[in-house]
């Protein structure tokens, strides 16, 4: 038996994103981002799974992404997964990217997708769909660990001034992602961290840069802070939250499962993203370009 984990209540992160270029008739357009699953039968409860789906149901979205690791280690668990996300509703679909999770071993790929498209879900695997019109074009890159990531063959097929909204699970692809249009980015991965230092940060990251001083028998203990810690995730600066480097933005979904030891100051996130057009009185909405918005609404578990 695993000892339990602390849950925090499931919270709903109302953000607005202006998009340079977006098309005058997807003023307001509203997309939901649902992360990091896991779906094992111990890191996620079916309360929150439940809960999640209901607030994305509520708020009636445009679109709905799904940004990977929807298994942990067995492909089967999309079948006890896929029924729940059957529940889902979108006016424009719904588009999942795999994580590192989903591709880990020989085959989990093949399982998952097609768990998904059981239940009318489309995954893009260095796909690009146009659920919006061919205007503002979603990309699903493959998993930043994979060989087949490969994001400027993807990018490269779409003409430079068409604004694009990219799914790519690991925000280290982010860094790569500088070299080419991606208006927005939406990843997940890291959880948040699980456990936050009001002020501070995702307390890996603050332990990671630490480095030989975290003790040898408490990395166990700590989600990310193994001694392949960088082969996990890299720029904790990116953990959580809206991030811009250039023109192009960045957000982290914290996700809706919980590793051992579980949450503290960062509960599992349903994201709510409202685009809005770059235009004049939009440019001095804070040094992101983005306003954020409203009060966060927690969800009992």
């Amino acid at each position: 038996m695993l000892p339990p984990v602390l849950i925090e209540p499931l919270t709903t992160e109302h953000i607005t994103i202006t998009i340079s270029d977006l098309p005058k008739r997807l003023q307001g357009a509203t997309v939901v981002q649902l992360s990091d699953f896991h779906f094992d039968g111990r890191s996620l409860s079916a309360n929150i799974l439940e809960a999640a789906i209901a607030q994305c149901n509520e708020i009636n979205p445009d679109l709905v992404v799904l940004t990977g690791d929807f298994i942990t280690d067995q492909a089967k668990d999309i079948d006890r997964l896929s029924p729940y996300l059957k529940d889902l509703k979108s006016r424009n679909g719904i588009y999942a990217i795999l994580g590192n999770h989903d591709n880990r071993y020989p085959n989990m790929q093949t399982v998952v997708r097609a768990g998904l498209q059981s239940v009318g879900i489309q995954t893009l695997w260095n796909e690009i769909a146009y659920p919006f019109g061919a205007d503002f074009p979603v990309v699903g890159l493959a998993d930043y660990y994979s060989r087949a990531f490969q994001p400027e063959s993807v990018l490269g097929r779409l003409d430079e001034h068409i604004p694009r909204l990219v799914l790519s699970h690991n925000p280290d692809s982010f860094v790569i992602l500088q070299q080419s249009r991606a208006d927005l980015v939406l990843s997940g991965h890291t959880h948040g961290g699980q456990v936050a230092i009001p002020g501070r940060g995702a307390l890996p990251g603050i332990l990671q840069a630490w480095g030989s001083g975290v003790p040898t028998w408490a990395r166990r203990w700590i989600p990310f802070l193994k001694q392949d810690c960088d082969l996990v995730f890299r720029n904790w600066q990116w953990a959580s939250g809206l991030h811009q480097v250039g023109p192009n933005q960045l957000y982290v979904n914290r996700g809706l499962a919980s590793y051992f030891p579980g949450r503290l100051f960062c509960p599992p996130e349903v994201t709510v993203i409202r685009l809005v057009r770059q235009v004049a009185e939009c440019q001095d909405a804070g040094a992101m370009g983005s306003i954020f918005h409203g009060k966060e609404r927690s969800l009992a578990e």
